[in-house]
């Protein structure tokens, strides 16, 4: 049956997912009952929270799409790893909505770092089975090592941040945050090459 799968169904299942994840998370963003601007900016919580989590999913798609665009085939394991990284996705915007309306609060906080840290997770299967597609190509050898830098990196930050959200939660918050930014860094920043 997998066999039978192509790489641009998959894609296009999983693109879909992230559309609808998207949408489901700009749903949550609700004008404020107010007219002035004391009440739109008593929204910056959620606003914040969604900012984080665009660009926590805009990662995952890209790097989806890339992953993707260097798989050989879909087989059994590729389709359930991938699925394994949706399912945890389509929970992220339940946490961003429940950090956000609580005004980033330990506990919810501590939810959302969980949250990533799951899906940060999850893409570790993704990954490997495709790369293990790869394993005698020696032109990918050097992107495999790169990304594993960073998803483990990732996994470290994402970690600390759950603890932390009880210690000081904007700290938890910024280090979600950073992780973001990480993957905006040229790889060379982790001595690993370009």
């Amino acid at each position: 049956m997998a066999d039978m799968m192509t790489k641009g169904r998959l894609e296009a299942f999983s693109d879909g997912v992230f559309a609808i994840i998207i949408t489901i998370m700009v749903l949550e963003l609700r004008p404020p009952h107010g007219t002035d601007l004391e009440s739109l900016l008593g929204l910056w919580p959620v606003f914040l929270s969604y900012l984080l989590s665009f660009l926590v999913v805009a990662i995952y798609w890209v790097n989806h799409h890339g992953l993707f665009q260097i798989a050989r085939h879909v087989d059994t394991g590729v389709l359930w790893s991938n699925n394994c990284l949706l399912f945890f996705l389509s929970l992220v915007p339940f946490s961003t909505a429940y950090m956000g309306e609580n005004s980033f609060a330990p506990f919810p906080t501590a939810v959302y770092a969980g949250s990533m840290f799951l899906c940060s997770a999850a893409y570790i299967p993704v990954r490997y089975v495709v790369m293990h597609q790869l394993r005698s190509d020696e032109k990918f050898t050097g992107i495999a090592q790169r990304a594993v830098w960073k998803n483990y990196i990732s996994l470290i930050l994402y970690a600390a941040a759950i603890p932390l959200a009880y210690v000081q939660s904007t700290i938890a918050v910024a280090v979600c945050f950073g992780v973001a930014a990480l993957y905006f860094l040229p790889n060379a920043f982790l001595g690993r090459g370009d």
